[in-house]
């Protein structure tokens, strides 16, 4: 699967804000490790590696992909903007639209937020775009992690065709 785009071209950055499990911040390297992430940049409250939780569900991604950390957001995000990435927050919001409707650019930053407050509205305003996954049952909420898997999977898929 690393073959199916010229990473010169191609440029993914994982922003996690404030992600409080340990588990989930491992997961998610293994998940960006899975589809050839450039960095992770970790925000807030979140755990860095090397931690014993982080890399009980990693299994050594901490290893190959790159990751940064910012006691705030603010900056990273402004930096991404500065080297023309676009901001998109994964997040449901009145203004998101459907995952299946967004068309990814090849420089792309998508924030994952807090488990259980989401992402902030300051750093919505900061984004380009809101985008949510469809969902069918009751409670109209996933694991941070399975997101992370979904989003990124969505993007390799679009960029293939």
């Amino acid at each position: 699967m690393s073959n199916i785009l010229n990473k010169n071209d191609i440029s993914i950055i994982i922003v996690l804000d404030n992600i409080r499990s340990l588990n989930n911040i491992g997961s998610i390297f293994r998940t960006s490790d899975a589809f050839n992430v450039d960095k992770i940049i970790l925000c807030g409250i979140c755990g860095k590696p090397p931690h014993r939780e982080i890399n009980k569900t990693a299994l050594g991604a901490t290893d190959f992909v790159k990751w940064c950390y910012y006691s705030d957001i603010k900056t990273p995000i402004t930096k991404l903007i500065s080297k023309g990435y676009e901001i998109i927050s994964v997040e449901q919001t009145n203004k998101s639209i459907d995952l299946k409707k967004y068309k990814p650019k090849n420089k792309v930053a998508y924030i994952f937020g807090n488990e259980v407050k989401g992402i902030s509205d300051k750093t919505l305003d900061l984004s380009n775009f809101h985008i949510e996954i469809p969902q069918y049952g009751n409670k109209k909420s996933m694991n941070v992690t399975v997101c992370t898997g979904i989003v990124l999977w969505d993007f390799y898929y679009k960029k293939r065709a």
